[in-house]
């Protein structure tokens, strides 16, 4: 099988061996089967095929053929640059082809200069090189290291590994090591190759760097291979040859390079010590070899380099020999001790540790690598001290040190080797003293490897005894202080020391000495002397190195035993105050002193004491001027003594001393007053002049630097200031003391004025990111100078955030720290550029953050940027940091430390700002165009938004990078969302490369999440990761135009990837096919295993006290300081998260809990005490997982939010892109139905999850209404309207069923209960109409009849009336299961619910009575007194007489739904209801309320629009006029039925005395304007007139009359023409057909009214107006006018019905353009989308033609009625004698319309006729009778 690629390789294997958990089974096979396969590869390592001249012809032939690829055409560049890769690479042809090709893959190459792209294929070849080295050393570190990976695995994969050894991958590695540094096309190239190549962000990368860091990795392959395989002699004699090689070059060796030479010295040493400590039952190999053993015997040249490398290696081959040779033996024993002779004579010891170990080159080295050199390096020297033959070396060469070495001579001056270590001792070749430093340098580098060492405490034991001089006592006392750097060390160095094994080595030695010495300067003193004796050098330095073990044994000494073990510090401080104690003593007293700060915080205030009582004072004056009288104190030995020794370790002590005190205060009230003093030393002594001051050793003047900063970054941010601080600052009336300065302040001052400290750090970072990697890299205060760095960073950070604060006050002589650094656009370059050095990730973090801070201040940073031309730059840097971060196998437990969260979230943060900002900056937006019309090609360009996407589409360790997924997938959705930036980055992810990244819905989407007690933060990130890519989605396709073919398949994808399906049409696309050939299933609908994922119970967050805070009281203070909800820079406890959660600060909590312990201290036991220490500690724990478990809740919901939001988007806006909608709703909502009901669901979920249900509700409804059935044909039929849009009967059961349950939950709230009761209304509306409610069943009888075949009747509408029918009782048995409840819970809301609350409870209460036909709920509602409620809280309101204001309008909205109840039991339950309300008296509360003042609160067009305005909800026009009046109205059904007497005196009498009570009310309605007036004052007109109808008949009374209002509404409305197609003179059709309907009832109605008078009172009209009289009557030419007009409209009425039926006949006949115009002409426009087929199109125009014919048929039975009516009151007339005798010329006019009338024809009317034609028949005989006479 051919191996894997590189890349692919790579990751397999950082997969399964560096990731934070075990691999997984499936990545053992993976792993393995990857070994194995890239077996071939490792053998053949970095061999590639030559050039071959056949394959040169076929590349100059432009036409080139590549494996499993069609042939490739290559223009004259690829021919160049394909041959010139041959040429300088050492490459086949054909191979240099396929490099272009994947670079073209990588990066796009059209457009391109030949060299950049002969550069981008060398860089892509170097890249697959690093990764196949990168892999071997993965493989090999993994075998021969122990990173707790499995035994088993590591067995197997070592098993692997032996073959390839034996066929030569050592020697292969050996031999490209020394190969590849030659001046060849294999190596570094020709001096004339081209010297660069484009590394993968497209940066400029010198080719002999990166063969040098291929040379370093195979040396470290090689020294791992040595724990594996031991090397044969040959091997190991050609690795010596390749260390001389390597050592003679040594002192022109770049640091890489160095590392090449230890990687080839350690391999060697290893293999020695290895192979000697391996058991061999034939004995070692390489010491078998007596030529071999030769060759390490004798001196291979004068080089004194090489000789050192060698003198290592001879020490590690001696060992090798004293472990595998006989003693006996004395040629042996011989050869041994001729390299013992030249080890020590060289002083090979000497050498290992100054020329290796302690060279920054080995320090800079691989952590792992290096931890290996130093592990065998311990060995080895532990197999050297412990032998028998070297211990006899050992002794002989201490006691040569002791007997060479004076007493008194010279001593090591302490600049060589800084005396503040205790790395002190006279330079020398004494190899004892030097064996004791190189001891001493490997444990320091692993102090753990001191654990359980007794070779080397018996070492330690014996090198400690008979010292007669300070050289080796020094070395020794050195030795100890590494010793104690562990608990374990520092107790076993304690007790060395305690006098017991060493006579005249122990701690009384050091507290005697300083006693001593302290004695004697005090005789001194008193004695009048004018000059202090000298100190002695050599006592001054063996004190320093008692000093130093001293402090590493307080330092890490077990906390409670170290208390015990040096009661008495005060001879530490006695010594300080003395001019003569050289600098660098008093540096390690106060270094001692320093490590017993921890120890207590008695002894801190102790040592604060004894430094006032003994140390040096510092003398203060006012800032910027000197003390007059010159003293000896800290600022004269700085000045004076240190600056003329170039060396300052006391000036540094006393700064750290002071630090380590200053950080451990607690009290800080008065913000730094009392160290005025110490920080204008620091400011004015130290700092100011620390550039221009001369150092000995470089190490010093960065400490001293890091003394200064560290004292500065302490000021910033343990202070805070206020308004009051900064007033009393620029008070110029206040006395100026150095006590009334503030060091924040001064501080402050200084760098927003562009001061000495200011230009100081800057200086410091003006040095430049490259020189500092230099330095850091080749140096050995590197560290420190990083450290340096670093610090300056926090500082302008600090700065700016405090800033702002005084920049109003002091300006203009102090601006914020941006406008400074603005002045010089390079200090601001220079401080971004540090987001390169990725040495230190802080440094890179303080860069990230200082960007945030100018990019949010500075709106022209971009443009700043591009002017310095650092703008390219800046993008690569990011985008590799970035990079790194993704790749990066490291978990980041403080998200707040992880510099790819930063960096997003600058991106974020950016993206809102005026552009161009950063945001566009980084992710490679036209900043210099327009931002909106940008096109993104992130192949062509390295940045951040590459790296996002190529990271985002492989989605790769998500157990460590889920946070980064979390914040790209936000970053994308914000980029989305953002007018400027929407279009492009729409355009790029629409694309068929990524489709919204909506394959990962099936991935990541619905992986399970992991444990809460295994990784909560992981299971957070996951769930916030999942929310963002749901809402980019949901957003995606929101705003994508479907009429883009890339939009639209981009959609389909999403809808396809998320709900598992999409409509047929698109069933064929690419998308479909791939996603079921790669899984071989259907695809499932993933929405809904999103829910069940969300689907879980989050912790309680709820805080229990422990008893001990309840009986102290303290349980109300914790209480109200978690309620203060400030942050903690307010005082509070509180911060806001990265992702906007308020979480505890548990430090800020930790803190306020000491306050109240101290306040409580003095009160309690001590048992008491530490009881209260464990609660406070049980408190901090709490707060912790508060934390967490409230990030998890938040999660949760957000995730839910996002799949809210996927599915309504989806619902609402693209349904037409997927199939089986019904069933797909029906989905969601029995889902989100059922969520809400599992006790795992939270309020705010649930709430969440009942607006899901509420959009599929009223999409099921619109899908019913709009899309037909079926999808067969173009074809649409009138059994569509009835068949297959209705959910079955059962689901519609269980969706009824689980929402009364999700409403009756325990946990609920107001707020959702009212979503919830919509939905309950939603549920009900969808149920009550089988099919559209517009659409009367005598039409669709109609259409059935022509379309159904005689024995077809599966769909007759009688069947679905049934099921309709089933499925409502259905309903009513679910909703009386649980009634009690129910209506408790809805009765409650009503009555004591927000005014919201209370009106849709009200709707609900109304619901509840429509489906109600036992009259149950009726009882229920009675029994609870809701009716009488309702009542008195609409008498109320209509009794204030108070204009609408915005407060009312709820109110105004609960009243309406009261009204609709009362309405709704009228109507529900017909008369009975009717008596029901009247018997509570609501008619006489009606009447005793102000109509008027309703009137004008919902009748004015200003007043509704405020309604409108404020509310949101309420038309304009609705008013509680027209509810009232059909309350009314109601009442008036009584009449009919009611015995005249009894009427009389009871109902009539009531409503009659309601029209006079509001006379002004009726008469303003009835004098409206009819022609013209809009559908609500019809409205109205049309209830008074049915009011007044039914009763004023019976009024004779004639004070408050009616009686002319009335005729005067007859003569206007009866003089229409009702025969004209638009009377109403409204444009809308819709509108105008309502109102028509309206009028013809006010007709009716009016005509029913003359009705009455000319049945019932005997009333008998005039034939014609008299015009003499002012009162209008009714006359029989009006009721004949009306009769014409309503013939002419049954007539237009009827005609208009059948052509409307005959186009819904025609209707698949009618083209896709004259459908669109049916669709237009009714209005339904908004129902359709450009995408919908004909089908749909012709469906919606069947619903609506349907609608209209049924408008039509019930206007056609209103008319009829009205026409009988006036028949009627003619034949009346006709038939009573004393009015015949006026008729005749009336006749004449009235026999034409009978005769019409006539002639109406049933088939087209569409109703039997028979009553009407004889009515007709009768009046016509009478007429023509008339007429005769």
């Amino acid at each position: 099988m051919a191996p894997p690629p590189p890349r692919e390789l790579l990751a397999i294997f950082e997969a399964a061996l560096l990731g934070p958990a075990p691999p997984s089974p499936s990545q053992r096979v993976e792993l393995l089967h990857a070994v194995r396969d890239a077996a071939p590869a490792f053998r053949a390592l970095l061999s590639y095929p030559g050039p071959k001249a056949s394959d040169r012809t076929q590349v100059e032939s432009k036409e080139v053929r590549l494996p499993d690829m069609p042939p490739i055409t290559l223009d004259d560049t690829d021919v160049k640059t394909a041959l010139k890769l041959s040429d300088e690479l050492n490459l086949n042809e054909i191979e240099c082809v396929r490099l272009l090709v994947d670079a073209n893959r990588e990066w796009v190459l059209y457009g391109r200069e030949p060299l950049e792209i002969y550069r981008l294929a060398a860089g892509l070849w170097y890249m697959e090189r690093r990764d196949l080295i990168t892999s071997l050393y993965i493989l090999l570190r993994s075998v021969a290291l122990d990173q707790g990976l499995d035994a088993d695995l590591m067995s197997e994969i070592e098993e692997q590994l032996q073959p390839l050894f034996n066929d030569g991958l050592r020697q292969r590695i050996i031999a490209l090591v020394k190969e590849l540094n030659r001046e060849e096309p294999a190596g570094i190239g020709r001096p004339s190759s081209e010297r660069y190549v484009l590394d993968f962000r497209g940066a400029l990368v010198e080719r002999r760097a990166i063969v040098s860091r291929e040379r370093l990795s195979l040396s470290h392959c090689l020294a791992l291979s040595a724990l594996i395989k031991p090397m044969s002699p040959k091997e190991v004699k050609d690795v010596f040859s390749i260390l001389k090689d390597c050592a003679a070059e040594a002192n022109q060796n770049t640091s890489a390079e160095l590392q090449i030479t230890y990687g080839v010295l350690f391999s060697l040493v290893a293999t020695f010590i290895s192979d000697a400590l391996s058991t061999h039952e034939k004995g070692s190999l390489l010491s078998s070899d007596s030529s071999f053993r030769h060759e390490f015997v004798m001196r291979t040249g004068n080089n004194m380099t090489v000789e050192g490398f060698v003198g290592v290696v001879r020490l590690a081959w001696s060992v090798h020999l004293m472990l595998t040779q006989d003693r006996s033996n004395s040629r042996e024993m011989s050869d041994i001790w001729s390299c013992l002779e030249i080890i020590c004579r060289q002083n090979s010891f000497e050498f290992l540790r100054e020329r290796v170990l302690k060279t920054a080159a080995y320090q800079n080295d691989d952590e792992d690598i290096v931890y290996m050199y130093t592990g065998y390096t311990h060995k080895l020297m532990m197999c050297f001290i412990s032998h028998p033959t070297s211990r006899d070396k050992i002794k002989e060469i201490k006691k040569k040190a002791m007997t060479t070495l004076s007493p008194y001579g010279p001593v090591r001056d302490h600049r060589e080797d800084p005396a503040r270590n205790g790395e002190v001792g006279q330079p020398t070749n004494e190899p004892f003293i030097s064996l004791l430093e190189l001891i001493r340098e490997i444990y320091k580098k692993e102090p753990e490897l001191v654990h359980g060492n007794e070779e080397l405490w018996t070492f330690v034991i014996y090198a400690g005894e008979d010292h007669t001089n300070t050289q080796t006592l020094v070395a020794f006392l050195g030795l100890l202080s590494t010793l104690a750097s562990t608990e374990a060390g520092a107790a076993k160095v304690y007790e060395l020391l305690q006098g017991k094994i060493y006579r005249s080595v122990g701690w009384s030695t050091l507290f005697d000495c300083l006693s001593i010495y302290e004695e004697k300067f005090k005789k001194s003193i008193q004695s009048s002397a004018s000059i202090l004796p000298d100190f002695p050098e050599g006592d001054a330095q063996a004190l320093v190195a008692y000093l130093a073990v001293l402090q590493k044994v307080v330092e890490n000494g077990n906390p409670m035993e170290r208390r015990k073990w040096f009661p008495d510090i005060e001879p530490l401080f006695k010594l300080l105050s003395y001019e003569n104690v050289p600098p660098y003593l008093k540096g390690a007293l106060r270094n001692s002193i320093a490590a017993f700060i921890k120890v207590s915080p008695l002894l801190k205030d102790a040592i604060w004491n004894y430094l006032e009582q003994y140390d040096l004072p510092v003398v203060t004056a006012p800032l910027g001027r000197h003390p007059a009288t010159q003293i000896y104190d800290m600022r004269f030995e700085l000045n004076e003594v240190e600056a003329r020794r170039e060396s300052y370790p006391s000036t540094i002590s006393f700064l750290k001393l002071i630090n380590a005190l200053i950080a451990e205060e607690r009290n800080i009230s008065d913000k730094g007053r009392r160290f005025m003093g110490i920080f204008k030393f620091v400011y004015e002594d130290v700092f100011g002049p620390f550039p221009q001051r001369a150092y000995t050793d470089p190490q010093e003047k960065w400490e001293l630097a890091l003394a200064c900063l560290e004292h500065f970054r302490m000021v910033l941010s343990m202070y805070d200031i206020n308004d009051d601080d900064i007033y009393a600052s620029v008070n110029t009336s206040a006395p100026s003391s150095i006590e009334r300065q503030l060091p924040l302040l001064e501080l402050l001052k200084d760098f927003m004025g562009g001061k000495v400290a200011f230009r100081n750090i800057m200086n410091i970072i003006l040095v430049g990111v490259d020189s500092i990697i230099n330095e850091r890299t080749t140096q050995t205060y590197g560290i420190l100078l990083e450290k340096t760095v670093h610090l300056s960073l926090e500082i302008f950070i600090l700065v700016m955030e405090k800033d702002l604060a005084l920049a109003d006050v002091f300006r203009p002589l102090y601006q914020p720290l941006d406008v400074v650094l603005a002045k010089n656009p390079r200090q601001i370059i220079a401080l971004l550029e540090f987001i390169r050095y990725d040495y230190l990730p802080q440094i890179q973090q303080c860069s990230i953050k200082i960007m945030g801070i100018l990019s949010s201040r500075i709106v022209g940073l971009v443009p700043l940027l591009l002017e310095a031309d650092v703008g390219k730059t800046v993008i690569e840097d990011y985008a590799a940091c970035l990079e790194f971060r993704f790749d990066d196998f490291q978990v980041i437990e403080d998200t707040k430390d992880d510099v790819g969260v930063l960096i997003l979230q600058l991106l974020v943060d950016n993206i809102c700002r005026p552009a161009p900002n950063i945001a566009h900056l980084l992710l490679r937006f036209d900043v210099n165009g327009s931002i909106e019309r940008t096109t993104l090609k992130p192949k062509s360009h390295y940045s951040c938004l590459k790296v996002i996407l190529d990271n985002l589409e492989k989605v790769t360790k998500p157990d460590i990078n889920a946070l980064l997924h979390e914040f790209s997938f936000q970053l994308l959705y914000e980029l989305c969302l953002d007018p400027l930036t929407c279009v492009p980055v729409m355009d790029l992810l629409s694309t068929k490369k990524y489709q919204f990244f909506s394959k990962h819905v099936g991935t990541i989407g619905v992986t399970p999440l992991p444990k809460r007690n295994t990784n909560q933060s992981l299971r957070i990130s996951m769930l916030h990761e999942r929310a963002w890519l749901l809402k980019m989605l949901a957003l995606a396709l929101h705003l994508s135009d479907v009429s883009s073919p890339v939009y639209r398949e981009a959609c389909v994808a999403i809808l396809y990837h998320t709900f598992g399906q999409c409509a047929d049409n698109f069933q064929s696309t690419s998308l479909v096919h791939s996603c079921d050939a790669s899984t071989g299933i259907a695809n499932r609908n993933k929405v809904l295993d999103l829910l069940e994922v969300l689907q879980f119970r989050c912790p309680d967050t709820s805080v229990k006290y422990p008893q001990l805070l309840s009986n102290l009281g303290v349980e109300s203070k914790i209480e109200e300081i978690l309620r203060n909800s400030a942050t903690c820079e307010l005082g509070g406890v509180y911060y806001y998260s990265e992702r906007g959660d308020r979480l505890i600060d548990l430090d800020a909590f930790h803190g306020k809990l000491l306050q109240i312990s101290q306040e409580l201290n003095s009160q309690l036991s001590e048992p008491e005490k530490s009881e209260l220490r464990e609660s406070f500690h049980h408190l901090l724990k709490w707060a912790w997982r508060y934390n967490k478990n409230l990030e998890e809740q938040a999660a949760q919901l957000h995730m839910l939010t996002g799949w809210s939001q996927i599915v309504e988007v989806a619902v609402s806006r693209r349904m037409s892109l997927l199939d089986d909608r019904s069933q797909l709703l029906f989905e969601l909502l029995d889902a989100s139905l059922g969520a809400t009901t599992s006790p795992d669901c939270s309020v705010k979920m649930a709430y969440v999850l009942t607006n899901v249900s509420l959009t599929c509700m009223a999409k099921l409804r619109d899908e019913r209404f709009i899309c037909p059935a079926g999808a067969d044909s173009d074809v649409v039929t009138c059994l569509d309207i009835i068949s297959s849009k209705q959910l079955p009967n059962a689901a519609c059961n269980s969706l009824l069923f689980k929402l009364v349950t999700s409403i009756l939950r325990n946990e609920s709230s107001e707020t959702l209960r009212r979503r919830q009761y919509a939905l309950l209304l939603s549920y009900f509306q969808y149920c009550r109409s089988i099919v559209d409610s517009d659409v009367p069943p005598s039409v669709l009888r109609i259409l059935l009849l022509e379309e159904q075949e005689a024995d077809d009747d599966d769909f007759t509408l009688q069947k679905v009336l049934k099921e309709h029918n089933e499925l409502a009782q259905a309903n009513f048995s679910i909703i009386r299961k649980e009634a009690q409840a129910i209506v408790d819970l809805v009765t409650k809301d009503a009555v004591h619910g927000s005014e919201a609350g209370k009106a849709i409870s009200f709707y609900v209460l109304d619901a509840l009575i429509s489906i109600d036909h036992e009259k149950y709920f009726l009882n229920q509602l009675q029994s609870r007194g809701i009716l009488r409620s309702c009542r008195s809280d609409i008498t109320n309101y209509l009794s204030k007489d108070s204009s609408f204001t915005s407060e009312s309008s709820q109110r105004f909205c609960t009243v309406d739904a009261q009204f609709s109840l009362l309405l709704r039991i009228s109507h529900q339950y017909g008369k009975h209801g009717s008596q029901i309300l009247l018997s509570m008296g609501v008619l006489q509360n009606l009447s005793s309320c102000n109509l008027m003042g309703v009137q004008k609160k919902g009748n004015s067009r200003a007043i509704s629009n405020t309604i409108k305005e404020r509310a949101g909800e309420i038309d304009k026009n609705k008013s509680l006029i027209a509810p009232v009046l059909r309350i009314v109205t109601s009442f008036t059904s009584l009449v009919d039925s009611a015995d005249f007497l009894e009427v009389k005196n009871k109902i009539v009498r009531e409503i009659v005395d309601f029209a006079k009570q509001h006379q002004s009310v009726f008469s303003s309605i009835l004098r409206e304007n009819v022609s013209g007036a809009n559908l609500f004052t019809l409205e109205r007109l049309s209830l008074v007139v049915s009011i007044l109808s039914k009763v004023w008949a019976y009024e004779e009374n004639e004070e408050c009359s009616y009686i002319q209002d009335l005729f005067a509404l007859m003569h206007s409305l009866f003089s229409l023409d009702f025969g004209s197609l638009n009377f109403m003179q409204s444009p809308n059709m819709i509108e105008n057909q309502k109102s028509e309907f309206v009028a013809f009832g006010l007709c009716f109605s009016l005509v029913s009214y003359l009705y009455v008078l000319a049945t019932k009172k005997n009333m008998r009209f005039q034939v014609s107006n008299d015009y003499n009289n002012d009162q209008q009557q009714p006359t029989l030419q009006m009721v004949s006018d009306l009769l014409n007009s309503i013939t002419l409209a049954l007539e237009r009425v009827a005609e208009e019905k059948y052509m409307l039926l005959n186009k819904v006949r025609d209707l698949n006949e009618l083209s896709r353009k004259e459908v669109d115009e049916i669709i237009k002409l009714c209005m339904k426009q908004d129902c359709i989308s450009p995408n919908d087929n004909i089908r749909k199109r012709r469906y919606i125009a069947m619903i609506d033609l349907s609608c209209m014919a049924g408008n039509r048929d019930q206007l056609i039975t209103l008319l009829l009625q009205i026409a009988e009516c006036a028949i009627t009151i003619l034949l009346v007339h006709f038939q009573d004698e004393a009015c015949t005798k006026d008729l005749s010329p009336f006749s004449d006019e009235l026999l034409p319309v009978l005769e019409r009338l006539e002639h109406f024809n049933e088939d087209k009317v569409g109703r039997s006729l028979k009553l009407f034609h004889r009515s007709v028949s009768t009046l016509k005989e009478m007429t023509i009778r008339n007429m005769t006479v």
